[in-house]
């Protein structure tokens, strides 16, 4: 009898460092220092050294983290910032939280990233930045970014919120841009034990700018120079945060693994296709998503046959972000952004998270085989 395999199993993480886990939380009861507390001041500055860039500053969430992020970096009312519109609404949130004006582009419809030829398409004398969402756990190509943005004199903000030490190019994710906004969701590669996120950057002043903004605007205590928010990084998730830091490695290269196994089963099948990995062992598979491409079996029947074998699945995303009601008066409309369209009709994303076994994979993809009849045969 097959065993059911959810989408994500924190519960494997956790098992072997729960004791870790555990102390640490006991020291910040101990110490009592539940707000902007040691341990927040300890992981800002590990995971920063990790990114490879100079300095990290943890608010309460990656939502915040773009757009506290882009408020210190000089991005505002006027301004205008191009992202793809195949993203997790927080991106597009985060440029309207921080005053600026979105401008949507089309997606790469292989490695379902940014097409950066759109983005120099849509290039006005009020563009000032661009963010790459390093989608999926792999990197927009940081030479590529780099080259447009000293073309046309854009900043570059990463939203590195499924990246968490991806690689490409000799780059780490959040070490090309000005900046870069993490999330530590829990089911994030690097999860906290509720929400959580980070701006990593090399800059000082943009450092010490978030670090205003997340506290009031306070520089200081009780004195406010500019109008910020209530956003920190809980001492008790930092201390979290901190055990399962030295881990990641280990986490992400298992991902890859799982990955590679996932791509070798279902290269004989027909009707679907995973999607494009552009940067070999520097994709850290946040999610492994595939499009389901044949006619005669839709996206809903694999979804729900996969639901019926006990496997678990999702879609990531089902309505690209120009359709969503809430953004209606950015005038965009369906046809638009062709490639995003097709993906959001296309995509499925299978089990991955560290520890699931090569039993569990076949599994899954044997699942898969039965649900797409004209597949070529496959050994699992």
């Amino acid at each position: 009898m097959n065993e059911m395999v959810p989408f994500v199993d924190l519960g494997l993480q956790h098992q072997p460092i729960q004791a870790a886990l555990e102390q640490a939380i006991r020291i910040v009861m101990q110490q009592g220092d539940y707000v902007l507390g040691q341990a927040v001041a300890e992981f800002e500055g590990a995971f920063a050294t990790a990114c490879g860039a100079a300095y990290g500053v943890g608010v309460g969430c990656g939502t915040d983290a773009i757009a506290l992020g882009l408020q210190a970096c000089g991005i505002g009312a006027g301004d205008e910032v191009i992202l793809p519109a195949n993203t997790f609404v927080a991106t597009l949130i985060g440029v309207l939280r921080a005053g600026a004006t979105p401008v949507l582009v089309d997606c790469d419809p292989h490695t379902a990233l940014i097409d950066l030829s759109a983005v120099e398409a849509v290039i006005t004398s009020r563009s000032r930045a661009v963010i790459p969402v390093h989608l999926y756990g792999q990197m927009v190509s940081p030479s590529q970014l780099l080259h447009l943005a000293q073309q046309y004199n854009l900043l570059i903000f990463e939203d590195a919120a499924q990246a968490h030490l991806a690689e490409r190019e000799g780059y780490r994710a959040g070490s090309v841009g000005e900046a870069a906004a993490f999330s530590f969701y829990p089911s994030k590669n690097l999860g906290a034990l509720g929400d959580g996120g980070m701006v990593v950057t090399r800059n000082p002043r943009i450092a010490q700018t978030v670090k205003s903004l997340r506290n009031y605007g306070a520089s200081r205590k009780y004195f406010h120079t500019e109008p910020g928010t209530n956003s920190r990084l809980d001492t008790l998730q930092a201390a979290v945060l901190n055990v399962k830091l030295p881990y990641l490695w280990k986490w992400n290269y298992n991902r890859y693994t799982i990955a590679q196994q996932y791509d070798q089963l279902l290269a004989p099948l027909a009707g679907v296709t995973p999607i494009q990995n552009d940067s070999g062992r520097g994709h850290v598979y946040h999610l492994y998503v595939l499009k389901a491409t044949q006619d005669s079996v839709s996206r809903n029947a694999i979804l729900e046959g996969l639901a019926a074998a006990g496997i678990g699945s999702g879609i990531h995303y089902p309505i690209p972000c120009h359709l969503q009601p809430a953004f209606a008066d950015l005038r965009y409309a369906e046809g638009d952004f062709p490639h995003a369209e097709t993906l959001a009709q296309q995509v499925l994303s299978l089990p991955m998270y560290p520890g699931l076994s090569s039993v569990q994979v076949n599994q899954v993809v044997a699942v898969l085989k039965q649900l797409l009849p004209h597949s070529v045969s496959v050994a699992v």
